[in-house]
């Protein structure tokens, strides 16, 4: 009787590990293949007509020359790295560039060394007309791009060859997106500066000193913008056209008697010297101008003006200088 038992029970232990076996020996759902990652986007290659020629990039810059201290602010609005740049006057707003070991010095901006370009290997070379008697070198060396700007005259369309060469830039190295937002930013503070120009009767005079000559410069000349794009009324139309502007005397500015005087001091940046002062600048012909008797004599930052003028942050600082005068 109790093997009879023992055998009932053995037959129910039995047949319940049958049907867990069955259970377990199921076959599970098939778990979904992972999604497969989308391939990088190509590069699309890119033709660039400019004044020197024609430049076709067909991959991805990542390592740049850079021979103009405007192209190396693009790059940094942009925040795009610089392989090697041209060292000897660099502005004070990118002086951790010059410092910077990890980036190689390619010479002088009007005289590049071409056998350093050569040895950083880069496969873009950015450049503007200060280096235009070496493209067909450069060209040899990596794809070679000119920033069409136009130092002797920046009467007209200066802000809008600025954006243009930013938003090519943009293109080139992927960030299409920050170059429209700055160049946004550049269009609005130029509407801004001119609400303040055009409702106002100033006559101003931009003028250059160099180791105690003047000159002045008026609408058809390298600051040509200010009096166009930003509205400034001049204070004379006697001056010619020029990239250092025309040989004036105190006597002249005397007679021009500008409500308001901008002070460009080259000496300051080709000696590497802080910008003079009023008091060095003064004399008794300029001090019967309505300008200096009223404090409107602005020493703006000589670097911005007179080392890049054609960039970003250097349009910036140019349009807060012009703006400090009519406060």
């Amino acid at each position: 009787m109790i093997w009879n038992k023992s055998r009932c029970a053995l037959a129910v232990l039995l047949a319940a590990a049958a049907v867990l076996q069955g259970c377990t020996d199921k076959p599970s759902t098939p778990a979904p293949a992972p999604a497969a990652s989308a391939p990088p986007q190509a590069f699309a290659p890119i033709t660039i007509v400019h004044k020197l020629g024609t430049t076709v990039i067909d991959k991805r810059p990542q390592r740049v020359a850079v021979l103009d201290m405007n192209e190396v602010d693009f790059l940094d609005q942009l925040g795009v790295p610089v392989a090697g740049m041209v060292k000897d006057y660099v502005p004070h707003f990118l002086s951790r560039y010059k410092d910077d070991q990890g980036i190689r010095d390619l010479g002088a901006i009007v005289q590049p060394n071409l056998e350093h370009i050569h040895a950083l290997q880069p496969d873009l070379v950015l450049m503007t007309s200060i280096q235009a008697n070496h493209y067909k070198e450069l060209s040899q060396i990596a794809p070679t791009l000119h920033f069409d700007v136009d130092y002797q005259n920046s009467e007209s369309k200066h802000i809008d060859v600025v954006k243009q060469h930013l938003l090519i830039l943009g293109r080139i190295f992927g960030k299409e997106d920050i170059a429209s937002l700055k160049a946004q930013e550049l269009d609005a503070k130029v509407a801004a500066a001119r609400k303040v120009t055009q409702a106002r009767p100033e006559r101003a005079l931009i003028v250059l000193h160099n180791n105690g000559a003047f000159s002045a410069f008026g609408v058809r000349s390298r600051y040509g913008f200010v009096f166009d794009a930003l509205g400034v009324k001049t204070a004379s139309s006697a001056i010619e056209a020029g990239l250092h502007g025309q040989p004036i005397t105190s006597e002249f500015i005397q007679q021009a008697n500008p409500d308001i005087i901008y002070v460009v001091d080259r000496t300051a940046v080709m000696e590497h010297r802080p910008v003079m002062t009023a008091k060095q600048m003064a004399n008794p012909l300029l001090r019967q101008t309505n300008a200096w008797k009223n404090g409107r004599v602005v020493f703006v930052d000589a670097d911005a003006w007179y080392i890049t003028a054609a960039s970003v942050t250097s349009l910036k600082r140019v349009i807060d200088d012009v703006l400090s005068a009519y406060e």
